[in-house]
């Protein structure tokens, strides 16, 4: 089709305000009839987002869609991880939004196909798809009407759920996403041997649990300690054990996996600090295993509300951030020394201590300021 946005003279303009201020853009009139200045500033957005989150889509002939399609795409990053995860003959995206995490898993499928209501955006992505010389079955229809119409199995159903409501507000619970996924759950299983869902990373995980049935596995899934994505597998072939996968993405630690009930009769030991002290990477904090990660890994907590833990000895597979530390007076800090400041547990945030202390933020060193069983501690790396 053709896109008057894709104009060479267009885009050359679009590349040389990539870095402009787009609010005082927008007061301006298009240089070009045939776009309108809103048009040019998406493709801005787009570009600008690109950059950090799907870069293999910088090239001069992709669109971008509106705003709202790009923060809900997965990014490269946690899209490419997925789809090392599953295989097979035919794969459906039934939300397919910009296309993202489709993209991915169509390297490890024989047939994609993709459905997505909104026209204007499955003409983009039926278009950036032909640039990136990929092919799929692209469906412009509502999910509810397709899985009406619908004969096919298919190996995997994909879902994205839309997660705004009709004012534009964030939602979180199943039953207030697009689609309803606790009204359509049954029809997909029935037609699909897995079906993978992708949530917010605020969802509450015992909720999950209770709500969905036939949870096969739950992936807390983060970029650089940034908690994105929790994925949601179901299928009919589960045992009824639930495991949980906690990967922390761009860092050198190991992914770690726990079954859901595990934590009830975990227990752990206390202690003052050690040598060596072990704050848990996001994911773990997700999903709520305090004790657990204290049994499997033999350490001690310093406190029951500290998620901070402690040994003698280093423990090099942590799924976390491990300091050499001692504990120190406050008399010993100086001002106007250099310091990461790490509040855990405290009653003053950074900022205040940073204040307080009159310190400035960082440089190479570590203060944790945090509490054990004996009270209040700070502790500064080694």
């Amino acid at each position: 089709m053709e896109i008057p946005i894709l104009n060479k003279e267009i885009q050359n303009y679009i590349d040389a305000n990539l870095h402009a201020d787009l609010h005082s853009l927008l007061l301006k009139k298009s240089p070009f009839p045939e776009v309108s200045m809103q048009e040019i500033v998406q493709q801005i957005k787009g570009k600008q987002v690109a950059q950090k989150k799907f870069p293999f889509l910088l090239k001069k002939e992709i669109v971008f869609p509106p705003q709202l399609s790009l923060e809900q795409s997965s990014s490269e990053k946690t899209a490419f991880y997925k789809s090392q995860i599953l295989n097979g003959k035919k794969f459906i995206d039934l939300t397919s939004g910009f296309g993202i995490d489709a993209y991915y898993f169509s390297e490890n499928f024989g047939e994609i196909t993709l459905i997505e209501q909104n026209t204007e955006l499955l003409k983009i992505v039926e278009h950036n798809w032909s640039i990136l010389d990929k092919k799929a079955n692209f469906i412009n229809q509502k999910l509810e009407d397709f899985l009406n119409e619908n004969t096919e199995n298919f190996d995997v159903i994909y879902l994205d759920p839309a997660r705004r409501d009709n004012q534009k507000n964030k939602v979180f619970l199943l039953e207030d996403l697009s689609p309803n996924i606790l009204e359509i759950q049954e029809k997909l299983l029935s037609i699909s041997k897995q079906v993978v869902i992708k949530l917010s990373p605020l969802i509450d995980l015992k909720y999950l649990i209770s709500v969905l049935k036939n949870i096969l596995r739950i992936d807390i899934i983060a970029v650089k300690n940034d908690v994105k994505e929790v994925v949601v597998f179901l299928s009919n072939e589960n045992s009824g054990k639930i495991k949980c996968h906690c990967i922390n993405l761009e860092s050198e630690e190991s992914e770690f996996i726990f079954e859901f009930g595990s934590e009830e009769n975990a227990h752990a030991e206390f202690s003052e600090p050690e040598k060596f002290i072990y704050i848990p990477n996001n994911t773990i904090l997700k999903g709520g295993i305090f004790n657990l990660i204290s049994e499997k890994f033999n350490l001690k907590k310093l406190h029951p509300n500290t998620h901070i833990y402690t040994s003698e000895n280093k423990i090099n597979a942590f799924p976390g951030r491990i300091f050499e530390m001692e504990v120190i007076d406050s008399k010993q800090i100086k001002k106007k020394e250099q310091f990461n400041i790490i509040s855990k547990n405290y009653p003053l945030k950074p900022e205040d201590i940073k204040k307080k202390y009159g310190l400035k933020d960082g440089g190479n060193d570590y203060l944790i300021f945090t509490q054990s069983k004996k009270g209040k501690i700070i502790l500064k790396s080694v």
